[in-house]
């Protein structure tokens, strides 16, 4: 079973405006309401590869129901928790340009993390969990280190997902996948890469900081992988047209993870990551049905 965290839910609310006029009352032309959070992209997108998922984390209030009915329509197995306060809303104008207005999330006390650790206890080490997304303000401040040790103690392999300081603490407790973009491994190592021999160099930290495996998602240039015991391997995208990119990160651990454990095989893993990846950023929404098969024909 592949588990998906999503630590801080979102209903993300788009708007489509032809013009967006600052401090004036503005009438959209369509609105659109979906479930948002990383963890929830993976597990929609494992789901549609036929993958037995389920996404928990947190959530709360009638935002958080909202998140749950639209899981169970779309067929995902959810176990969320059930938190006090409201599960943020994050809301896109979408006019001539993309404006962004996101949530602050949901405050997680250390009773509400236990409770998912309580959750952890009954996974199985053939189990694999991916931890994705933003993380909340968390009431203990060690509450992230907490949930990635009782992994590690625990001998289940974990995807981080996540950026800055919370991803480079996360390398102590050896994560299995890292996967950060090249905008957060620049962040990280604090240098610009402007070549493939600033690319390994800064993706190896992350190894030598403890990660198993490290994958660096380059956009419209594919990902580059490398692992403890990997060699540098690069994946390009098949060919299509552009529509959109939010979720693509997201699509691409759920496909690496698909054929991860159909083949054992990175170098093919690598590839299905970059082409389901694909498979969103030409879909208006996260990858569609008739564009997974074409991303798997074109392995």
């Amino acid at each position: 079973m592949i588990y998906t965290i999503t630590f801080s839910p979102s209903i993300d609310y788009s708007v489509v405006l032809d013009s967006f006029d600052k401090g004036k009352i503005n009438r959209s032309k369509k609105e659109i309401y979906t479930p948002g959070g990383k963890g929830i992209n993976v597990s929609i997108v494992l789901s549609r590869l036929g993958v037995n998922t389920v996404a928990t984390g947190f959530l709360g209030g009638f935002t958080g129901e909202f998140i749950r009915h639209e899981l169970n329509t779309l067929g995902v197995a959810n176990d969320f928790i059930d938190v006090d306060g409201i599960t943020r809303i994050n809301v896109k104008i979408n006019s001539s340009e993309e404006t962004a207005i996101n949530g602050n999330g949901i405050k997680i006390t250390k009773n509400d993390l236990m409770e998912l650790i309580n959750k952890i206890d009954d996974f199985d080490s053939d189990d694999m969990v991916v931890i994705s997304g933003s993380l909340p303000r968390f009431e203990f401040k060690d509450s992230f280190d907490l949930l990635l040790n009782e992994l590690e103690n625990r001998n289940i392999k974990f995807v981080v997902d996540v950026s800055g300081k919370p991803l480079l603490n996360s390398l102590k407790h050896h994560p299995f996948l890292v996967k950060p973009n090249k905008e957060e491994l620049e962040e990280i190592v604090g240098y610009k890469i402007s070549s493939n021999d600033d690319l390994l160099k800064a993706s190896y930290k992350l190894v030598e900081g403890g990660a198993l495996n490290v994958i660096v998602s380059l956009g419209e240039n594919g990902a580059f992988m490398i692992g403890k015991d990997l060699k540098p391997i690069y994946a390009k995208p098949y060919d299509g047209e552009f529509k959109n990119t939010v979720g693509a990160g997201d699509s691409l651990v759920a496909g690496f993870i698909y054929e991860y454990l159909r083949s054992n095989d990175f170098r093919k893993a690598l590839k299905c990551g970059v082409n389901i990846g694909s498979a969103t950023v030409y879909s208006e929404g996260l990858a569609t049905a008739d564009e997974i098969k074409k991303a798997l024909k074109n392995m």
